[in-house]
């Protein structure tokens, strides 16, 4: 028998490499086969709920990473509570319907022109299929647990009847209403015009920079300045009420040929080089919001400009104040209802300037543009004008061109409820402290909701029309275009006439003939996923109204989050949600916004294919959501060293392990050994900060929590000592089965730890131990537990690791200096005050080992000599020396008392009482 054989060196078959774009597909496919999904929902069915309602991505295109973010969080919520005492079922959703599925359609070659309105639906449906087919596949892939065969999907028969009787209720209410908007409208053919019926041609067209002289600077701008606007429609300017400014960019005032201007701080050269301005002084920078309120006045009408803030406006072009005609423009309209005002649209159906453009009444709009810059010269306000050649949409019939223009729309009124929605916000718990004044101000500020949409694509206003044009809406006629969606779907409105539509023997006072209309207008796609708590959660046998949490990226304030409110109190008088939980954007490496031009777009099908899910799952838990969140490949690789460090730690543990039982050879926590008690409950802060970081959905925490103690307490503490005991000591050993049950508690608890984060990992860890449950997916999360001497224990180990800090200065400066190489090759003096000599009598422990030295000795502090070598600490002074005598070739200890057994090979007495009790023919061989 050779030396070695007496080393417990033990072998594992729990891999050092994850391979985790190979394993985790196998490891789904069992998971799909056992239902690991049902059986969790079966273990949970009695108890209380956590829903957690998924808003709907829409259904083009495979993942991006902001989607791999937004699904892998709400995964590990719903995991996390899976496992905490709570029935928490997760039902993904799809929104469907809209104009980019319309426009992919048409850039496959699909002839819009050449089929009926019901033939496109269809096509637009099947191409919806297919879209959800791929991104369901996608989101699986990162390891997203659900009802994926049984997702809520808007364009369904049984959604898209839910949603009319949304719509039904609130105009039962009187919330519903018609008024005007901007739309494309083609003078030529006198008419409305859909997205589709829109091409586009090159036209020339005037290029005019226009100054709007300050009438009232509020205090922020003198009124001998002027706002820069830049437009190529100058037969707009009539219709302008307002300039649009980009409230988070900065402004600057500019002193330029003996006038001051405002433009964009970041156009300032670029407008200074188109403007030829000679001599340009900047005087002062304003931020964009704080423009907000000022006025200016009109440059050829007796009337205010009122500076807006709007989110549509860019600084790609132009000067970064947008002229504002809600009248003509549909950005224009949006950000205008906002601020209440009027749509002003002085053109007629012929492209005729009415009397409400003083001036220029029956003049054709596009001829109207050399009287308006001339008007602008006279009055000083004309600062560039030049001609440009650019693609304009044009009439597809006539060939001619199309002018936005308002004409009526259907509108949800929410002046009508506002104080309702406003009330219903404070009502909810929104999880990022400025979330709730976001939503509330949008809602005190926001004008009625233009619910109507001129497309093809969605779900049909059910609203039918008598013969004098008045519109008619009935709960009885609602809820029979209801029941006919539910069981023909919606495409039944655009493949009957509207008398197939209305109940048999139909009659109303508006059509004494008997003749109706239908509207051919859809709702709004906001409306589809704002009726997602009606259509899914008052529905669905295994979800509650209302639901739990919101999860979305911060955009859905103004998007999801504020549509489902807005129906949800219009039709139920509550939130649709409990908590709302907003996460930021996803930039690049350098904060920069994703864009496949630039080249910094990340794919998380192809991180997978590289990686493995459980590495953007990881992502995902280490950054801060609250702000936008940073992702590059450097950024995935560095996520990946963590995730290699905590795979390997819990490699080392179940390697150490693999000769124990823990319901044979654990030790009761009563009989650990102070250190391992120590460690015990290192272990039971980490669950409960862990669990806290799950309470307060900070995953970040969660990541820095398991990451610090198992680098910190476990591999750089606990850990590198445990090779002397794990290694050296007898198999049976009280102390290394003391060491074995900590690491078997450890591997236990953080497996149950990670299994939302890392749900793959977490299920390889989980084979390798002799646990009740088959699957950890199936166990509960550990508990917090109470140890009657946590709160002394903790603090007497907690001023040892401070010494034990002390003592790794001191062995590095005698590295440095040569004296030792590795640790346990020093003979180690601790000159101690009194208070440290009685914590080390208190630990009663073997300090030696811990300390990983060779010899350990300590002396009072007055004993201390004159010696350079010693180091000086608080209370403590330490000297390093190297040991001497004979290395013991089994522990790699030096001693002086060794026992020699052959010319080359010493044992310690300890492995020497070791091998004489456990392995007597090694010694019998020397």
């Amino acid at each position: 028998m050779e030396m070695k054989e007496t080393l417990n060196l033990l072998k594992t078959k729990f891999p050092m490499r994850a391979n985790l774009p190979n394993k985790e597909p196998e490891r789904q496919q069992e998971w799909k086969e056992q239902d690991i999904y049902g059986q969790r929902q079966e273990l949970n069915k009695d108890k209380p709920s956590f829903i957690l309602h998924d808003g709907p991505p829409y259904a083009n295109g495979n993942i991006h990473i902001g989607h791999a973010l937004n699904k892998i969080s709400k995964d590990i919520i719903v995991r996390y509570k899976s496992m905490s005492g709570f029935r928490s079922p997760y039902v993904p959703g799809w929104d469907t319907h809209g104009l980019p599925i319309e426009q992919a359609l048409t850039n496959t070659g699909v002839d819009r022109k050449s089929m009926s309105v019901a033939e496109f639906r269809k096509l637009c449906e099947d191409y919806a299929w297919k879209q959800i087919n791929k991104q369901r596949d996608d989101f699986k892939r990162l390891g997203v647990a659900g009802e994926w065969d049984n997702p809520y999907v808007t364009l369904t028969k049984d959604y898209e009847a839910e949603q009319i009787r949304v719509f039904g209720k609130m105009a039962e209410k009187g919330y519903i209403y018609r008024g005007l908007k901007p739309i494309y409208w083609s003078p030529s053919s006198e008419s409305a015009l859909a997205e589709a019926e829109i091409e586009y041609h090159d036209v020339r067209s005037p290029n005019i920079y226009v100054a709007f002289n300050v009438n009232d600077g509020k205090s922020v701008l003198d009124n001998d300045t002027s706002f820069v606007i830049w437009t190529t429609t100058p037969w707009t300017l009539p219709a302008n009420l307002a300039i649009a400014v980009k409230p988070d960019a900065t402004y600057g005032v500019y002193k330029a040929d003996g006038r001051k201007f405002v433009v964009a701080a970041e156009l300032a050269d670029k407008v200074a080089e188109t403007l030829e301005w000679n001599e340009v002084k900047l005087v002062k920078e304003i931020p964009g919001k704080d423009l907000e309120g000022i006025t200016a006045s009109h440059p050829f009408y007796d009337r205010d400009s009122l500076l807006i803030l709007g989110d549509h406006v860019t600084l790609e072009d132009g000067t970064g104040l947008v002229h504002t005609a809600p009248g003509h423009g549909e950005d224009d309209y949006i950000v205008c209802q906002n601020y209440d005002l009027p749509v002003l649209s002085p053109v007629d159906g012929k492209g005729l300037f009415t009397d409400e453009a003083p001036g220029l009444e029956g003049i054709f709009y596009d001829k109207a543009n050399k009287t308006i810059t001339e008007w602008l010269d006279e009055n000083n306000a004309l600062l560039k004008l030049d001609f440009f050649t650019h693609s304009y949409p044009h009439d597809w019939r006539t060939k001619k061109p199309v002018i936005f223009r308002a004409t009526p729309q259907w509108f949800a009124s929410i002046k009508d409820f506002r104080q309702d929605i406003l009330e219903a916000v404070e009502e909810v718990d929104w999880l990022q402290p400025w979330g709730m004044q976001r939503i509330y101000n949008m809602v005190r500020d926001r004008g009625d909701w233009v619910i109507s949409r001129q497309r093809a694509w969605g779900v049909p206003l059910p609203i039918f029309y008598g013969e004098n044009g008045e519109p008619i809406i009935t709960p009885e006629l609602t809820e029979h275009v209801a029941e006919l969606f539910a069981e023909h779907g919606s495409n039944v409105w655009f493949e009957r006439e509207a008398k197939d539509l209305l109940p048999e023997g139909f009659e109303h006072p508006s059509s004494p003939n008997g003749q109706f209309e239908k509207e051919t207008d859809i709702m709004d796609v906001w409306f589809d996923s704002g009726s997602s708590h009606h259509a899914v959660l008052r529905q669905r046998d295994n979800l509650e109204f209302p639901a739990d949490m919101y999860l979305e990226g911060s955009d859905q304030y103004r998007g999801w989050f504020n549509s489902s409110l807005t129906t949800s109190v219009a039709i139920n008088g509550v939130p649709p949600y409990k908590s709302v939980l907003s996460q930021g954007m996803v930039l690049d490496g350098a904060g920069k916004k994703m864009s496949k031009s630039i080249g910094n777009v990340i794919d998380p099908n192809k991180v997978i294919k590289q990686m493995g899910a459980d590495l953007i799952r990881l992502w995902v838990s280490s950054v801060d959501t609250q702000a936008d969140v940073r992702v590059s490949m450097d950024i995935l690789k560095q996520v990946s060293e963590v995730y290699r460090k905590i795979r390997n730690t819990i490699r080392f543990l179940i390697q150490n392990t693999e000769d124990f039982d823990f319901n044979k050879d654990g030790i009761a926590y009563e009989d650990l050994r102070p250190v391992d008690q120590y460690l015990m409950n290192k272990l039971n802060l980490t669950v409960e900060h862990v669990i806290d970081g799950y309470e307060r959905y900070n995953f970040s925490d969660i990541f820095k929590e398991i990451n610090h103690f198992l680098t910190l307490d476990v591999s750089n503490f606990y850990a590198n000592f445990a090779k002397d005991i794990l290694y050296i000591d007898a198999p049976e050993a009280y102390d290394r089965r003391a060491m074995q049950t900590v690491f078997y508690h450890i591997v236990r608890d953080l497996t149950k730890l990670l299994t939302p984060i890392l749900p793959h990992t977490a299920e390889e860890i989980w084979s390798y131990l002799e646990e009740e449950e088959s699957y950890v997916q199936l166990a509960e999360f550990p508990e917090v537990k109470e140890y009657d001497n946590s709160k002394e224990l903790l603090d007497q180990w907690s001023r040892f690791m401070s010494l034990r800090d002390n003592v790794l200065k001191a062995n590095e400066v005698a590295r440095e200096n040569k004296i030792i190489g590795k640790d346990f090759e020093a003979k180690t003096t601790i000159y101690a005050s009194q208070s440290v000599k009685n914590l080390l009598d208190s630990l009663n422990s073997d300090i030696r080992q811990i300390l990983i030295a060779s010899e350990i000795n300590i002396k009072d502090l007055e004993e201390k000599p004159e010696d350079e070598r010693i180091l000086d600490f608080e209370n403590v002074s330490i000297l390093v020396e190297r040991m001497q005598g004979d290395v013991c070739t089994r522990c790699r200890i030096t001693t002086e008392d060794s026992i020699k057994l052959s010319e080359d090979e010493y044992l310690c007495q300890r492995c020497h009482d070791i091998c004489e009790e456990h392995y007597p023919e090694v010694l019998n061989n020397n």
